[in-house]
C-alpha cells in the first residue's frame, strides 16, 4: 500500500478510470485507486457480442435488485452495474451516445458553469478515437475508440430505405451537429470497440498506465467510509481481499466515483446526508446534505418483438458449427459477427413534431436477449425474431438511492420511479403506433410477419398502458443521484467543480452528478465528466493541464 498518495479515486468505472489515467500522467502525482471488484480477464468480458453473458454472471456483476415499483405493478427491476475493473464499461452494451447538445447547455442554465455543450465537447473530442475523420465535432487518436457498425446487411438497408419512405433522415453521426437536425434520424448504432474487443475504460485508459511507478491499483477493496475531519476529507477506510480493515490517507483529494448507485450510498455510510435518513441506520451525522440519494434517474425501457423471415434474423448465424467458426474467427482475427453487436440501427426521433429534441432512442435489432446457439438433432433455434428496444430519453419520474443497512457490504435499496407521471406514460402511447407505421411499410414489411410483444391485441391508449405497465424496465442508465448545483439549491450534492458542498478535500465524479439525464447512453457522459473533472482537479492543485 503506498503511503499518503496525493489523490484517491475510489472506483474505476467510466469516470474513475479516466481521472486516474490522467492524473497519473504528472508523475509527481501519486494516485492509489481502489476498486471493489477484480480484474478479470475473461473473454466474455471482452468479445462483444457476449455482453448479455456477462450481464447475467455475478461474477463481473453487483446484480443489484430495485425495490417495488408503484407505478409498474410493483415488479421489482434488475439493476447490474461492473463488479470489475473498469465498473459497468465492461459488462455495458458499447454503444457511444454522447446526448443531445441542448441537454449540457440546461445543465449550464441549471447554475452549473462550464458545462454547456461548448464547454464539454472538447472533453468528448479528447477521449475518442472516432473512425471517421476528425472534424470540429469528432475528435482521432484518443484512447477511446469508436467504431461503426456494418451498414451492409439486407436488413439495414430495407430499414433505412424504408424510414426514408416515412421522411425520416439517415445520419452517418448523430453528433456532428448542434440543433436538433444533428440528432435527429437513423443510422447504424456506434459502439465502443476496439479491434474487435470491447473498449472499457479500463482497457483504453486505466491499464495502459499500470506501467507508471506513480499509480496504483488495489482491487477487491470494498471501501467502507470516507473519514472527516475538521470539514476536510483526510482519509479512505477499506475491507481489503484478505478480509482487513485498511486506512489509507489522502494528500490533496478525494474522488469517489462510484456511480450513481455506490457513490450516494459511501456518502450515506460515511455520515454525509440526509440527516433522518443517517439517523435511521444509527449513523453519526457528519455533514448534512440532504440532496444525497435524490434526483436519481434512469431511461424506461420496453422493447417490441415481431416474427421475421429467418434470413434477416441472427438464427442462421447461431448454429452450432457455424457459431462456432465464428469464434474461431474471432480468436484468431478479432473479427466477423463475434466483434459487433447485435444491434441492425439505432435512432433518435421525435414522437411530437413539436419537440425541439427527440425524446425516444430506438434499437433495431436482428435478434432478442435471450437467442442462443441451436443444431439439429441437439437443440431447436429460437423462434426468428427482429426487436425494437424504445427508450424514454428524458423522463420526468425521478427515484432515490437509500441505505438498506450501516453495513457496506448490503446492497443500497434503489427505486427507479418509472412510468410516474402521465407524460411518461403517454410517451409510450405516442411511440408504439409511430414504430408499428415502420414496420408495416415496404421494403421492411416484406421480411417482417406478426407482432409478438406487445401483440396485435394491444390497441388502445389503455391496452398500451397496460402492457407497458407490465413490461417497463429501465435502460439501465442510473444518474442524478449526487446532482450537480449551485450552493443556493439545497438539493445539490457537489459544485460546478465536482467539489461537494461544505466539504474540502471531496469530489464525486461519475454518473451520479448529472443534473439532468442525458438523451442518450451515458457511457460517453460518464467518460467526458471524468475528462472534465481529470482537468479540474489538475487546475485545483497546481497541476499542469496536457
Amino acid at each position: 500500500m503506498p503511503s499518503d498518495p496525493d489523490f484517491i479515486v475510489i472506483g474505476s468505472g467510466s469516470s474513475g478510470a479516466v481521472i486516474a489515467s490522467r492524473l497519473s500522467e504528472d508523475a509527481k502525482a501519486r494516485v492509489l485507486v481502489l476498486e471493489a471488484g477484480r480484474r478479470e480477464r475473461s473473454i466474455r468480458l471482452v468479445m462483444p457480442i457476449l455482453f448479455p453473458f456477462v450481464m447475467a454472471d455475478p461474477k463481473f456483476n453487483w446484480n443489484y435488485m430495485g425495490e417495488p415499483e408503484p407505478f409498474a405493478l410493483d415488479r421489482q427491476i434488475r439493476q447490474p452495474r461492473g463488479k470489475v475493473l473498469g465498473g459497468s464499461s465492461m459488462i455495458n452494451g458499447m454503444l457511444y451516445a454522447r446526448g443531445h447538445s441542448r441537454d449540457f447547455d440546461e445543465w449550464r442554465q441549471l447554475g452549473n458553469e462550464g458545462w454547456s455543450y461548448d464547454d464539454v465537447l472538447p472533453y468528448f473530442r479528447k477521449s475518442e478515437n472516432h473512425w471517421g475523420l476528425a472534424d470540429d465535432w469528432h475528435g482521432k487518436g484518443g484512447p477511446l475508440t469508436i467504431t461503426q457498425q456494418s451498414r451492409n446487411t439486407d436488413l439495414y438497408r430495407r430499414f433505412i430505405e424504408t424510414v426514408k419512405k416515412l421522411g425520416y433522415e439517415e445520419r452517418d453521426t448523430f453528433h456532428r451537429a448542434s440543433d436538433s437536425g444533428g440528432q435527429e434520424g437513423w443510422g447504424a448504432p456506434p459502439f465502443c470497440i476496439h479491434e474487435g474487443t470491447r473498449a472499457s475504460t479500463a482497457a483504453r485508459f486505466l491499464i495502459p498506465a499500470l506501467a507508471r511507478p506513480n499509480l496504483k491499483v488495489v482491487t477487491g477493496a470494498l471501501v467502507t467510509r470516507i473519514e472527516i475531519e475538521n470539514g476536510r476529507a483526510v482519509a479512505v477506510h477499506f475491507r481489503d481481499s484478505s478480509g482487513q480493515m485498511q486506512r489509507v490517507s489522502a494528500n490533496q483529494e478525494i474522488i469517489l466515483s462510484g456511480g450513481a448507485y455506490n457513490s450516494p450510498q459511501l456518502m450515506l455510510l460515511s455520515g454525509i446526508g440526509p440527516a433522518e435518513a443517517l439517523v435511521s441506520h444509527g449513523i453519526d451525522m457528519v455533514h448534512h446534505l440532504p440532496g444525497v440519494g435524490m434526483n436519481l434517474q434512469d431511461h424506461p425501457s420496453v422493447a417490441m418483438v415481431l416474427h421475421a423471415k429467418r434470413e434477416v434474423t441472427m438464427t442462421n448465424s447461431l448454429r452450432l458449427d457455424r457459431a462456432t467458426l465464428s469464434g474461431l474467427h474471432w480468436l484468431l482475427n478479432r473479427g466477423g459477427t463475434m466483434a459487433q453487436l447485435p444491434v441492425t440501427a439505432n435512432g433518435f426521433i421525435k414522437t411530437s413534431p413539436h419537440l425541439e429534441r427527440p425524446d425516444a432512442q430506438c434499437l433495431f435489432q436482428p435478434t432478442m436477449i435471450g437467442a442462443q446457439t441451436w443444431f439439429p438433432g441437439w437443440r431447436k433455434p429460437k423462434p426468428d425474431v427482429v426487436a425494437m428496444a424504445c427508450v424514454l430519453l428524458r423522463p420526468e419520474g425521478r427515484g432515490w438511492v437509500k441505505l438498506r443497512s450501516a453495513d457496506p457490504k448490503d446492497a443500497p435499496c434503489i427505486l427507479s420511479n418509472v412510468l410516474s407521471t402521465e407524460n411518461d406514460r403517454a410517451f409510450f402511447r405516442r411511440l408504439v403506433p409511430q414504430l408499428r407505421e415502420i414496420f408495416a411499410t415496404d421494403p421492411l414489411k416484406d421480411v417482417l410477419g406478426a407482432e409478438v410483444i406487445p401483440g396485435d391485441n394491444v390497441r388502445t391508449p389503455e391496452e398500451i398502458d397496460a402492457w407497458v405497465r407490465s413490461a417497463c424496465n429501465t435502460a439501465l442508465h442510473p444518474v442524478g443521484s449526487c446532482a450537480m448545483g449551485s450552493a443556493n439549491d439545497p438539493m445539490a450534492v457537489v459544485d460546478a467543480r465536482l467539489r461537494v458542498h461544505g466539504l474540502e478535500g471531496l469530489r464525486i465524479a461519475d454518473a451520479a452528478i448529472m443534473p439532468r439525464i442525458v438523451g442518450g447512453n451515458t457511457n460517453a457522459a460518464c467518460i467526458m465528466i471524468g475528462e472534465k473533472a481529470a482537468d479540474m482537479i489538475k487546475q485545483d492543485n497546481g497541476i499542469m493541464v496536457s
